[in-house]
This record gives C-alpha cells, structure tokens and sequence, in this order.
C-alpha cells in the first residue's frame, strides 16, 4: 500500500488529471493521483468538450491558449487519440456593441498571439450556407480551436502521467487533511460498489506528503472544509440538448469539412455538430445553483431532470439561425452539475492558512483551463511563481466575508452573464449592497453611480438624479465619461474628495516588525511620522505586493494595500510573519480593514479646506510644508473626528488621505463638504481617479504591477533600495529587463479611449500591451501605461496602439507626463 508521496493530487478530472501529468513533467515524478470514482467520473464527463479562446481575461486567454495548443500534442506522446476536432470557432454578433466587444478582445488576442480572422455576414453565409446571417453584424472566426472529447483527453494526460512516474489510485475517497510538522496527512478509504452505488466500509488509510493538490469540481465546498476554510466554488445546472441528424448537415457535408462551433453570443448559445446533428448549449437566465451545502455521497456521475421551458427562448433562437434544424428531432438531453465561482474565473493557487496545500476549483470551463491550469499551476508549485501574473485566478481574491448565500447568487448571475456584454466597466448587480461604508447613503443620495471591490460599495463616478448607469455602458465613451471628465478636471482646479474606504489596512507590530519588514520591502523603511511606498517581491524577484508603510513607532506599522487584495495580502503577511519569528523575533499581523474609514482629499484647495476644520492652535500652519512634509503622516483632529491624515495622494495633486475611526465618518464627511462648498469641492469616483494617477505613471496593482514583472522592469527603480538586503534581491538582478514599464500619450479615436488591455505595435508587429488606459484632461487625448520590449522604451519612441480593429498613433513621454517635478503635491500654502 502507498503511505507516501511528494504530492498528491485529489480529483481524477480532467483538471487533476493535467495537474499530475505536468507535475511529472516539472520532475515531481513522486506524485500521486486519488479519484472517489473513476477518471471523468465528475463534470468531465458531461461535458460538451468545447474549446473557446475567448475571455477578457488576460491570464485565462494564456490558459486556454496554452490548452488547445498542449493537446495537440497528446496523440504523438501518449498514443491516445485525445479527439481533438480542430473546426474553428464562429462567433457572431448581431450588434454594434457585440463587435466592440470582439475587437476589445481580440486586442488581448493579438497580444497573446492567439490566431482570428474577422467576416463579414456575406462571408459566413459564403463559408456555411446553412445559417442566416442577414440579421448579423459581423464575427470573429478563431481556426485553429473547436471541441474535444473530454473523457479522451483526460485519459491521455492519465496515461501520459503514468508514463512520466504518477500512480493513480481510483476509488479512493479522501475524507481528511491534517496538517503535522513540515507534511500533509491525506486520510483515505477505499469506495466500495453496493448496486450501483459507491459506499464507504472499504478500509481506511493514509498518504504523508509535502503538497496536496485539489481538483474536486462539484465537491469543492467539502474539501476546503476539511482544512477549515472555504471557497465559493458551487455548481450551477447546465442544460444541453443533442438532436437527431439534420439531413442538410448531412448534405452539407458530402462537400465540406466538418462544420465550425458557432457561438451567437446575443442569443446566448452554442452549437456544435454531433453525429450529423446538433448539440445546443444555452446558458439561459434562471438557472439554479446546486449542492450549495455539499454533494450527497450517493450522487455519481448523475444529471438532473431537463427543463425544456426554461431554454425555449434560446432553443427557438437556434432555429432562427440554423432553419434547417425545425424538423430536427431530440435525440439526447444532458443537465449536470458545472461548478462557478462569483466572478467566472476559477480558483487556482494557494489555500487561505496554510502551508503547501492548492486550489485548482471552480471550472466553468474545465475542459479549456484543464491544460494550461495543470502548466501553470504546476509551475507555481514547484518553481515558486509561474511565468504569467496569476493574481485574477488566486483563491484568496475572494475574502472571508463570501458565505454560501452569496456565492450562490453570484454564481447563477456568472452562469447567466457568460453571453452578456461584457463591458470593461461592467458592474453586476446580484448580491450588492452588502458591504457599505457609513457614508453610502450620503453618497448616493448625491448621485454615486457604485461598482465593487472586493464587496464593497466605492463610487465609480457621481452624476444627476434619474441616470441610468447600466444604459450609460459602453466599449467607448458611454453616458458616464462627461461626468468623470468633470471630476478630474476639479481634482486638477479645486479640490476632489474620493471614498477609500475599501483601501486594505494592516498593522504590524512587536519587537519583530522591524526587521521583518526590512526583509519583507524593497525599499528603506520610513522614519517615524513619514511614510514610503515599497514593494513585496516574490522569490522570483518579481512584484507580489505594493505597501504604502506608515511608521507610528519604533516597531509600529500601519500598511495599506489594494483593497481588491485583502485576503490575498494578510495571508501572505500571516504566513510570512510566522516563517520569521524565529529569525526576526515576535510579529503581530492585524487586519484592522473594517475599523478604520479612507477619505482621500486632493486638490489645490485641499488645504484650505482642512484649514477650516482642524482643531489646531494655529490651524494657518499645522499644514504648511513645514510642519506637515509631503510622504509624512500625523494624527490631527479635524472637528471632533481624531484622523490618522498621511500627506500623500495617488491623483497627484496636493492632498491627503484621511484615515478615520469608521463610526465616524459621517460626522466627518458632513464636516468636510461644510467646508469645502466656498472652495470648489467635488465628490469623485474611481474612474477619475484611475484617468488622474495615469498622468503622473502611478502603477497600479493588479494591472500594471503584479508576479510577472520586477521593480526594475516596471520603472520602480527610485523604490529599490540595492544597499539593503530584502527577499528576492538577486532574483531580480538576475531577470534583467526583459520589458519596460512605459506611459504613451495616445491620438485615438474621438469616441473612445484604451481601457487598458490594447496591444502596442512598432512596425506592423506587437512589442507590448497596455496595462492600464484612459483619458487624460491635463492633455486632451488618450493616455495610457503598459509594457514594451525595453528597446522601444525610449521617451519620444513612436509606436501605434490598437483600437477597435484599427491602429492609432502613441507616443512615449516621460514618467509622469503632468507635473513631472511634482510641483503640485508640494505646493506650500
């Protein structure tokens, strides 16, 4: 019997199986596969095997780019047909918007490399005579992907695991983890087959390893209970119907190849050939989350009853589209268990809490993420950091707030929104509302239009009574762009007050910080009373974490991070903390997030207007430069509010961050507008924000800044400290520059501006992407920041950027286009 093994893999789907395969291939051929079942025995096997590149995501279009193309290498390797029909992939659009869509996209596409052609509807009717296209717009036709036999492609990663050392033992069930000294104690029993029905009784064992990987699907829930934890993973019921042969397919294809996969996203829809018939896939409103408290022991590769009437809509839609199936019969219907998570992205990378154990949960499209999933999860596990940023797909984005009600509501709205638009500022409205700053109402009331970070509630911009934010959506200048206009321009003249609250607050304390945090940061540590902006490398030597550090003692810190990295970021302060303990002495981490409110305050008149509300003997110069430096914090009192104020703001402008006890912040925002109305303040979102810190090359996590660039590549050199040793240190020298962080001033169309995902071009070929984008009102057009091949990184360097299937003019410019000597954050008064 197996007692040991380095990893061990749970779950024999199509995800656990390219897990195993690639952790042998990474020379971790010690490694150890368990399924409850047997091999597709999960989602798998019901599957419609379809293989889809797209996705606004920039790291799931790696993903999926890497799958359709690893397994096409399978056969050669293993033997093992893994029925891969390469038919291409037509998706139409019947509107203007679906074609801003595909193009915002498809510059993604091009960024990643991904092959797409566009047509036309007279070409498509041309190409596949047996759809109606008159009605359509356009489409984006990608060749080189299709559709896949699911229970065939996990059977070759299965086999080509074997072949590089992995054992896999099915009918195996894990019931517990725990957790002793420096390994994992996995404890199994063998299921035994009771008429049809796996039981337990088999006897019980367990496995020690160093790392366990899980890959459960429908029975994600179960397993992060097991190490206390959980994870928002619960399926939803996906319907698919297949019909009888349609004998003008079967015409169609005497003279033709086999027929493309069609996508016609507006009717929310995909079919694919089956036999000389069809398989219709919709993903209709109303479809009902499962399992939300666990997967009965007794369900096995089971589906549920179809429900015809709540897919007619999009089964009547087919018929439009493809006349020729009316008189198609049904032949097969499926309606199984698919897993989600709240956002659609799964769940790939380290489990909340503890050491050496992973999540690969939550496939929406198992089938499509499998391989890459298994490449770069791997790469994560025993390289440290895989090649692509996998911050969007980390388990720990969603925090400890997410219970099963919500997740279940935001995973049927993921089911329903797979073919809605998506715009770049989409804002979805299930299970809203439920985390709120005490200035919400106040804020709403005066025409906040919110989205949601992490939970929270933050305006993104403010406009009049009566708007409609979700008609003002759009892949160009939608009916918000003239208010956030307006909001940065009073940032820039007068005065702007922003929510922050959502901001991640941390503090680090004990006779440990000190030195930990030394180690832990790129840059020096502040004095006492001043603040630095620093960073947290990875062992890779690339950025994890951005820290905005207060020093209020000689081992008293006050951190504030990206609010969307809440969890992400005290779990890696947790961990952290506790490796050095031993080296470094006592630290206490304290996610104090919920206690303390954010207003930031910036503008030229921001200091006039604290001028009228601190509490200060001589309130004409508590705030001069002199007594109150820029990158400095002190504790004043603004009326009755005590205010940890940090002279610092990420707009540019003179300003403040006003971190205040959160029971408070109503009496403070009533205090602050009473003062600011005779100097011009305005209340500002985030997307003003966004435009404002772009002008002066303020990188933001999470886009421009994340594991797949090192301080030096992103232009942070001036925040590296090469006197001081810190983690990652040589790792980063040793990567070199491999791109360049760069900020382009962009002449793009009148209508529209880069949202931050746009591919750079130089010569007619690809040598970067952008990573952030937006409108700059300091020079009247386009700005944006991203990367380049760091020989066009040069100021005055002339490249294009794509926008909407068209190249336009960008220019490189200095770092910090507006104010570069920073004049305006400075200014006395």
């Amino acid at each position: 019997m197996r007692t040991h093994a380095r990893a061990v893999v749970v779950g024999g789907g199509a995800v656990g199986a390219s897990i195993a395969y690639h952790m042998a291939k990474a020379g971790w051929t010690d490694t150890l596969l368990l399924e409850r079942d047997e091999l597709t025995a999960g989602s798998t096997w019901h599957a419609a095997g379809l293989l889809p590149y797209f996705n606004m995501s920039y790291a799931t279009t790696w993903i999926h780019d890497y799958s359709i193309k690893f397994y096409k290498t399978l056969e050669e390797e293993t033997g093992l047909n893994a029925g891969f029909s390469v038919v291409g992939n037509l998706r139409m659009a019947q509107s203007t918007a679906r074609m801003d869509e595909y193009m915002t996209y498809a510059t993604t596409a091009e960024s990643v490399g991904v092959p797409f052609e566009w047509l036309t509807p007279a070409q498509m009717k041309d190409r596949w005579p047996l759809l109606r296209t008159e009605d359509l717009e356009g489409a984006i036709y990608h060749p080189t992907d299709g559709y896949i036999n699911p229970a065939d492609v996990t059977q070759a990663m299965a086999k080509g695991a074997r072949q590089r050392g992995v054992e896999i033992m099915r009918r195996v069930q894990v019931d517990g983890f725990t957790r002793r000294g420096d390994e994992w104690i996995v404890h199994c029993r063998r299921m035994l087959d009771r008429g049809g029905n796996l039981i337990g009784g088999g006897e019980t064992f367990d496995i020690t390893c160093e790392h366990v990987i899980t890959a459960t699907g429908n029975h994600a829930q179960r397993t992060a209970a097991m190490i206390g934890a959980y994870i928002p993973a619960i399926p939803v019921e996906h319907q698919f119907i297949v019909t009888e042969k349609d004998p003008a397919l079967v015409d169609y294809r005497r003279t033709h190849g086999e027929h493309p996969v069609l996508r016609d996203a507006d009717a929310k829809w995909y079919v694919r050939e089956e036999r000389g018939g069809w398989i219709l896939g919709p993903y209709e409103r109303n479809a009902p989350a499962c399992f939300k408290f666990g997967v009965p022991d007794s369900f096995r590769a089971d589906l549920f009853p179809l429900d015809l009437g709540r897919i007619e809509q999009e089964y009547m839609s087919m018929i439009h589209r493809i006349p020729s199936t009316e008189n198609c019969g049904l032949k097969d219907d499926f309606n199984g268990p698919i897993c989600y998570t709240p956002d659609g992205n799964p769940l790939i990378g380290p489990a909340p809490g503890v050491e050496n154990f992973w999540f690969a949960e939550g496939f929406s499209f198992g089938i499509t993420a499998a391989g890459g999933a298994g490449h770069y999860l791997s790469q994560l596990i025993t390289e440290g950091e895989a090649e692509i940023d996998m911050w969007s797909l980390d388990p720990r984005r969603f925090g400890g707030w997410v219970n099963r009600e919500y997740a279940a509501k935001k995973n049927e709205e993921a089911y329903e929104h797979v073919y809605i638009l998506h715009h770049p500022d989409e804002e979805r409205p299930a299970a809203r509302g439920l985390r709120t700053a005490p200035c919400h109402d106040r804020m709403a009331a005066a025409g906040a239009q919110f989205g949601q970070v992490n939970g929270w509630e933050r305006p993104n911009y403010f406009a009049p009574a009566g708007f409609d934010d979700h008609a003002a959506r759009s892949f160009r200048r939608g009916g918000w762009w003239q208010y956030v206009e307006a909001e940065a321009k009073a940032v820039r003249e007068t005065a702007g007050l922003f929510d922050a609250t959502a901001f991640a607050k941390h503090r680090i304390t004990g006779p440990g910080a000190t030195r930990f945090l030394d180690w832990l940061t790129c840059n020096k540590l502040p004095r006492i009373g001043r603040i630095n902006l620093t960073y947290g490398l990875t062992d890779k030597g690339t950025i994890r974490t951005e820290f905005t550090i207060v020093r209020e003692g000689e081992d008293q810190y006050y951190l504030v991070t990206a609010g969307a990295a809440q969890a992400y970021d005290h779990d890696y302060l947790v961990k952290e903390a506790a490796r050095k303990r031993d080296e470094f002495g006592w630290i206490e981490v304290q996610d104090v997030t919920t206690q303390w409110g954010v207003f930031a305050l910036a503008g030229p008149a921001s200091r006039d207007i604290l001028k009228e509300i601190i509490s200060d003997a001589t309130p004409e110069n508590a705030l001069t430069n002199k007594a109150f430096p820029w990158l400095s914090a002190k504790n004043i009192d603004l009326g009755m509010c005590p205010v940890k104020a940090i002279r610092v703001a990420y707009t540019g402008e003179l300003g403040w961050e006003l971190h205040h006890p959160i029971e408070m912040q109503n009496y403070l925002y009533d205090l602050l507008m009473q003062a600011g109305e005779k100097h011009g303040l305005k209340l500002c979102g985030a997307r003003a924000q966004n435009w404002l810190r772009q002008e002066k090359s303020y990188r933001a996590f999470g886009s421009d800044l994340g594991r797949d660039a090192t301080p030096l590549e992103a232009g942070l050199d001036r925040f590296v400290d090469m006197d001081k040793d810190f983690r990652g240190k040589q790792a980063m020298l040793d990567t070199g520059i491999r791109s360049k962080c760069i900020t382009v001033l962009i002449d793009g169309p009148d209508d529209a501006d880069p949202w931050g995902r746009e591919a750079l071009l130089h010569d007619g070929a690809v040598i970067g992407r952008l990573t952030s984008g937006g409108y700059s009102v300091a020079f009247g057009k386009s700005i944006g920041i991203g990367y380049v091949d760091p020989a066009l990184a040069a100021v005055g360097t002339r490249l294009k950027a794509r926008m909407f299937n068209k190249t336009w003019d960008a220019e490189v410019v200095e770092d910090s286009p507006y104010d570069p000597g920073n004049a305006a954050i400075r200014m006395n008064g």
